[in-house]
């Protein structure tokens, strides 16, 4: 395997450094292009809920060690009824909208918050007054769902959903940043495949490593342009000289 020589490999990407720097810029203008144009713009609009008291207990008395207990255990509950059937099927028909049940169950995400009793509900849609509706929705239908089923009225609206402009599904900026690391990398690439193929002999030590025996002399490339001053002979030093010294006698 040939030797690869770092000083000359430096060289040859500083020779090639206009196309690495036109293969960068074209990569960032697809980059830009796929973000603008290319990707459908999806809006995420998130609902925060909170399990709290139940209503079967006196509204002045205290919360217990055991309702918090009890609801820790409903979260995970909780989290698979929202994303259920029943619950997606009375958000659509109540909003009357025409999107289908399987499409908003893989658009919505149902996280809780570690330690709380908070739920927050997600919906991604290309519509962001939609992805608020319908996520504002659910929580109502949720909490409905939940009365009828345990009898309990302890789901509270925290913070409600409010559309979002900005799409949640792009990044201008990290887009472009991303094509043009992938630009940089095809650059070094061809640059580094380039170097690898170039058999061409540059140098004295090319030479001798292609040949196997040592360089006893060199020919200096002739350059036609270059000014030849001819030599003078000594009747000429000599004659001008001369002239000198009568110009000077005068």
């Amino acid at each position: 395997m040939e030797e690869i020589d770092l000083k000359e490999l430096m060289l040859v990407f500083w020779e090639k450094k206009t196309t690495i720097i036109l293969l960068i810029a074209i990569f960032m203008v697809i980059g830009f292009i796929y973000s603008s144009f290319l990707v459908v713009p999806k809006y995420s609009s998130s609902t925060t809920i909170v399990l709290a008291q139940s209503a079967s207990k006196d509204e002045t008395s205290a919360i217990t060690t055991n309702d918090i207990t009890l609801n820790s255990k409903l979260i995970s509950t909780y989290t698979e009824l929202i994303e259920s059937s029943k619950v997606i099927r009375q958000v659509i028909s109540n909003l009357g909208i025409d999107d289908k049940e399987e499409s908003i169950r893989k658009n919505v995400a149902v996280s809780a918050e570690s330690g709380t009793d908070i739920i927050k509900i997600t919906i991604t849609h290309t519509d962001p007054e939609k992805a608020a509706d319908i996520a504002n929705e659910m929580s109502i239908v949720f909490a409905d769902e939940v009365k009828r089923l345990y009898g309990m009225d302890n789901i509270n609206t925290l913070d409600p959903a409010e559309a979002d402009d900005e799409p949640s599904n792009i990044n201008l900026t990290k887009t472009i940043i991303i094509f043009a690391a992938i630009g940089l990398v095809l650059a070094a690439g061809y640059v580094f495949i380039v170097y690898m193929l170039d058999n061409s002999i540059k140098s004295q030590e090319d030479v001798e490593r292609v040949t196997q025996v040592p360089v006893l002399a060199s020919i200096p490339v002739y350059e036609p342009d270059a000014k030849i001053t001819p030599a003078r002979s000594k009747s000429q030093k000599r004659s001008k000289g001369g002239k000198r010294k009568w110009e000077m006698n005068l």
